[in-house]
């Protein structure tokens, strides 16, 4: 079904428990089943707005943008977590009213929305082959192939895929080893380093003999205890707090 149908005019959307929003009923329920239909916030919308930023330099085409997702605005709060939504014209890159997106899913493979998705995978894939020396160039299959892996796994898990997770998994795509949140857990390691303070040696010798911080089960203790305890603070302080973070998988709609 066309875009410019003018049978999806308004729809019921609830906030569930995963802080996303998921649609509960519309105006065409002939044409729009909404058995695990998500919808995008204007929140998510700004942020996808924000990661397509990049691929404008590697051709990114708005209009391709546009055509992929359905706009709405808030009509009216109707409480306990849902929102009544009504249709508009306003474009989503331009408008700078807080709207809705519903992806136009109704030809999964073929639609508008799967051209998008097809159209950002290229545009990432280009991005990373440009920016990264990789021994070997990514491919557009390569990266679907995974994308659609993670997304099959959590079908099997029982977890439902919202649609904007699906595209952020596009977007945030890196190869294993390449990463951001390797590249954070390094620096916040360097960083938890430099915040340790140094204990100079005359105020570590007032904290070793201030009663205060002593308990009682090491009165009887000798005093070779005390020098095996300063020599364990000292090779902590030797130590690194360097630690790998697991890569978190992403996540993409099976289309076949």
């Amino acid at each position: 079904m066309a875009k410019g149908s003018p049978q999806l005019e308004w729809c019921i959307v609830r906030l569930g428990e995963d802080h996303n929003w998921w649609v509960d009923e519309t105006s065409d329920p002939v044409h729009w089943d909404v058995d695990g239909l998500s919808i995008i916030d204007p929140r998510q919308v700004d942020h996808i707005i924000e990661l397509i930023e990049p691929l404008r330099e590697y051709g990114f085409d708005s209009d391709r943008f546009e055509r992929a997702f359905i706009p709405f605005r808030i009509t009216k709060d109707l409480g306990k977590g849902k929102v009544r939504l009504a249709r508009t014209k306003q474009p989503l890159l331009e408008s700078e009213e807080k709207l809705f997106a519903l992806p136009d899913v109704i030809d999964e493979e073929n639609g508008p929305y799967a051209d998008f998705l097809d159209h950002i995978t290229r545009l990432r894939v280009k991005l990373i082959n440009e920016q990264l020396d990789l021994e070997e160039k990514l491919t557009v299959d390569e990266v679907e192939d995974q994308l659609r892996e993670a997304q099959n796994n959590d079908f099997i898990e029982g977890k439902a895929v919202h649609l904007f997770q699906e595209i952020t998994a596009i977007l945030d795509f890196m190869p294993a080893g390449h990463g951001e949140d390797d590249e954070e857990g390094d620096k916040r390691a360097t960083e938890e380093d430099d915040d340790v303070p140094e204990v100079e040696d005359e105020d570590e010798e007032k904290l070793k003999n201030d009663s205060s911080l002593k308990w009682d089960d090491d009165e009887d203790e000798d005093g070779d205890d005390d020098d095996d305890a300063k020599s364990g603070e000292q090779d902590e302080d030797d130590e690194d707090g360097d630690g790998d973070e697991d890569e978190k998988p992403s996540r993409r709609r099976s289309r076949g």
